[in-house]
């Protein structure tokens, strides 16, 4: 059986399908994306990759507008294409632009398709496409309300191996951390965030005066990455072993994407959210919101959140019972077998 995993742009896209994947060991897969995104990085050595040039619609209709609608008819007929010389048997997407040519030309071969969906609030294309799919996997259960017209069904969202490993299963942090100290974890997300770096920084000297560490992840797009020197603070662009370092974490102030929030519950890492403004219809607030409910997060918006409040909350957070509650709500968050359930998904559907 050949299947068409369609993923692409961001490890939010990414990271779900290569999970996933991997649990298709007797299927024949091959990857399609687009040229110059992170998929040309993570994907060649795993599975042959085809790349189309569609983008998204951006801004006001225009000029631009005809352009990228003219890459998306002609991206439908290439993959078109592929799919019937390659003799695929069905596709899977995880959303996104590339998932519009993907769905429309296996719909218009009568192919089945799995698309799945992170996110709480989903996207354009989920909710224009989905209805033309076999089935809609969603990462949040309250998803399914909003793909009415959908077959949508809750899995939750796959996460990489490492986060599916008990913790004394990893490989060590080799960071040098006291083993009692409680440990701050900032994360922005694949691209960093540099507002929510400088907010950090501001707010670390209380939190060192506090006893307390941080592994500060600023990405490789913030130009004061090293201007915080001191023995309780560890920065750097990424780290590997991102599975260990949450598992030991106290806490996280994070970015929202539902990739991170999905580690965060499997981790049961408690944390402070600060979605990121610009994120397509604010979905990033709405995937914070479902975490706030559910007790295992606190959230403050980018534009409101000062450096006084947020040393504030998270002294006392790490200070209070509340952080055990918080830590047991994002444990009852977590689907572990998120990749299984999705993988046996796309067998009954595809069959093989």
């Amino acid at each position: 059986m050949k299947l068409l995993i369609a993923a692409s742009g961001t490890g939010g896209h990414l990271f779900p399908a290569i999970a996933t994947a991997e649990q298709l060991t007797h299927y024949d897969i091959e990857w399609l994306g687009v040229p110059n995104r992170l998929e040309t990085q993570l994907v060649p050595g795993r599975y042959p990759l085809h790349t189309i040039p569609v983008e998204g619609f951006q801004g006001k209709p225009g000029l631009g507008t005809l352009k990228t609608l003219a890459r998306l008819l002609g991206s439908v007929v290439q993959v078109r294409s592929l799919l019937q010389t390659g003799n695929f048997h069905g596709v899977f997407t995880t959303g996104g632009y590339i998932a519009a040519p993907a769905i429309l030309a296996a719909r218009s071969l009568g192919l089945p398709t799995i698309l799945h969906e992170s996110n709480a609030l989903p996207g354009k294309v989920t909710r224009l496409l989905s209805p033309w799919c076999s089935v809609a996997a969603v990462g949040f259960a309250e998803t399914i309300q909003r793909l009415p017209r959908a077959t949508a069904v809750h899995v939750g969202t796959p996460v990489r191996e490492a986060f599916r490993l008990e913790p004394s299963a990893l490989p060590p942090l080799q960071l040098p951390i006291p083993e009692d100290a409680p440990l701050i974890v900032v994360v922005g997300g694949s691209q960093g965030a540099v507002a929510v770096n400088r907010l950090v920084r501001a707010c670390a000297p209380a939190w060192f005066d506090a006893g307390l560490w941080i592994v500060h992840l600023t990405g490789e797009s913030d130009p004061d990455a090293q201007s915080l020197r001191h023995p309780q603070y560890l920065a750097m662009p990424f780290y590997d072993n991102m599975a260990a370092l949450f598992h030991r974490a106290t806490l996280a102030i994070s970015r929202s994407g539902a990739g991170t929030l999905t580690e965060l519950a499997i981790a049961h890492l408690p944390a402070i959210l600060i979605p990121y403004p610009f994120a397509a219809e604010d979905h990033q607030t709405v995937n914070a919101a479902a975490f706030v409910r559910a007790g295992a997060a606190k959230v403050f918006q980018q534009k409101d959140l000062t450096a006084t409040q947020l040393t504030r909350e998270v002294l006392e957070l790490v200070r209070s019972p509340q952080l055990a509650a918080m830590a047991e709500a994002a444990a009852g968050l977590a689907i572990a077998d998120s990749a299984e359930q999705l993988a046996k998904l796309i067998q009954e559907t595809i069959g093989g």
